[in-house]
């Protein structure tokens, strides 16, 4: 079982630039796609990024296509999520997430995936 530890968040006035960074930990990252997800308050969970196993192929929610980056680095087990030119719907809780089924592209749905952070709180003001 894989543990994950999310960072990076905080207020930044829109324009601006986050990168959110996803700690693993209890087993090597690399067997695992990963996704990033976001929540913002009284809206469901939503897809933000996934990244599969190898990096090879990545996939975006059409709202952060063009702005948003997903990479890992496997060796530091460690994803990374590059937010730029924020806006403040970009508001949200953002989580990140293993997905444990040794698929070789990226997952985009929820239930696609098995081990979940707790989350880091990304407040983008106007």
């Amino acid at each position: 079982q894989v543990q994950l530890v999310e960072s990076g968040g905080g207020l930044v006035q829109a324009g601006g630039s986050l990168r959110l960074s996803c700690a693993a930990s209890g087993r090597t990252l690399s067997v695992y796609g990963m996704g990033w997800f976001r929540q913002a308050p009284g809206k469901e969970r939503e897809f933000v990024a996934g990244i599969s196993r190898t990096g090879g192929t990545t996939d975006y929610g059409d709202s952060v296509k063009g702005r948003f980056s997903i990479s890992r680095d496997n060796a530091k087990n460690t994803v990374y999520l590059q937010m730029n030119s924020l806006k403040p719907e970009d508001t949200a809780v953002y989580y990140c997430a293993a997905d444990g089924s040794f698929s070789a592209r990226a997952r985009t749905r929820e239930y696609e995936y098995d081990y979940w952070g707790q989350g880091t709180q990304v407040t983008v003001s106007s």
